[in-house]
């Protein structure tokens, strides 16, 4: 898909690398542009994107969400981000837990580590290196659009497996599988 080029909404403190509330304002500020969300083509069945280009060199991207998609359980390579809903409505399931970045592939997680948000058009949560989720349209009838950015630019991605309570290490994707 092609990039677009947006404004940062506020420049970034000190000309520095962004932080997670910079991150947080500027997915909000794109997710709330009509003429940015227009940008993005929507597909039946699947996820579709749009690069963004983010403050601070920061990775962004518009995504759209079909109906029942989601992005399986996930971590973002030691980047931190933030994402915003701008259409429709997403479901986060996360770990609110550090999980060792290395040396492991099955983990059993403690009773009181889950955590579930509901974000509808507007909302949006921002998070640190170590977070680990999984996020979803739910919706039977209707698509989801959302603004996600990351910072550092992901330098991968680890894929897990989720069986009640054990988390399972399934795969690590790089940048080129996903651009």
């Amino acid at each position: 898909m092609s990039e677009l080029r947006l404004a940062p909404p506020t420049a970034v403190s000190g000309g520095g690398a962004p932080d997670v509330s910079e991150l947080l304002a500027f997915v909000q500020g794109a997710a709330a542009d009509p003429a940015v969300v227009a940008t993005l083509p929507l597909h039946a069945h699947d996820r579709t994107w749009r690069r963004l280009d983010g403050p601070g060199g920061s990775e962004a991207w518009l995504i759209g969400w079909p109906p029942g998609t989601g992005t399986g359980w996930h971590d973002h390579g030691g980047s931190r981000g933030a994402f915003a809903t701008a259409a429709g409505v997403l479901d986060e399931q996360s770990v609110a837990a550090q999980l060792p970045t290395s040396g492991w592939t099955s983990l059993e997680l403690a009773e009181d580590v889950d955590r579930e948000r509901t974000l509808s058009r507007g909302l949006g949560r921002s998070f640190g290196p170590h977070h680990v989720h999984h996020v979803a349209n739910t919706s039977a009838h209707a698509h989801a659009v959302s603004v996600h950015a990351y910072y550092p630019p992901l330098p991968l991605m680890r894929r897990y497996n989720r069986v009640g309570r054990t988390l399972s290490l399934t795969g690590v994707e790089v940048p080129e599988e996903w651009t």
